[in-house]
């Protein structure tokens, strides 16, 4: 079974230029397993091993085009938002999800590119999935979750779906 990278447009090519920068010669050395990258099209549900990703845009820069997954395997969903400020977007993202996993780094301050707790409270009513949880929280955030009304991820936290 390969290993498979999944990710935009260009992610074999910025792999290996990474690759390169960090070890050179490594992006052609012969490997002791299949290597598959599969790139990522915009609202394409995709076959990544046994699951079906689908890759919604989101508003951070990055090189490339950032993008927040939904993960279907079987009948379950899991989608994933990475970094973004926010965009209408993530409504089709968490839709039905069984587990929207959303960033949430500051409380209330606002900064480019990210989300902070208050504006993902206030278009919560919009985000149709079972179960939200906050992630990727600021020191910020860790400080006040007892006034929190979303639920935030802890280290060793297991997920059931």
């Amino acid at each position: 079974m390969p290993l498979v990278i999944a990710g935009p447009p260009g992610v074999a090519a910025r792999v290996e230029a990474a690759m390169e920068i960090f070890f050179p010669g490594s992006s052609t050395v012969a490997r002791r397993f299949p290597l598959e990258f599969v790139e990522l099209a915009e609202r394409a549900p995709t076959p990544v091993g046994p699951t079906n990703v689908t890759a919604h845009a989101v508003c951070h820069p990055s090189g490339s085009p950032s993008y927040a997954l939904r993960v279907q395997l079987g009948e379950k969903v899991i989608s994933y938002s990475g970094d973004t400020e926010w965009t209408d977007n993530l409504v089709d993202l968490a839709a039905d999800a069984d587990v929207f996993v959303c960033e949430g780094y500051f409380f209330e301050k606002k900064i480019p590119y990210h989300l902070d707790y208050a504006t993902l409270l206030k278009h919560r009513s919009k985000l149709d999935c079972r179960r939200l949880i906050m992630t990727h929280m600021s020191e910020d955030l860790l400080h006040r979750l007892d006034e929190a009304k979303i639920e935030a991820a802890k280290d060793g936290s297991i997920v059931a779906l």
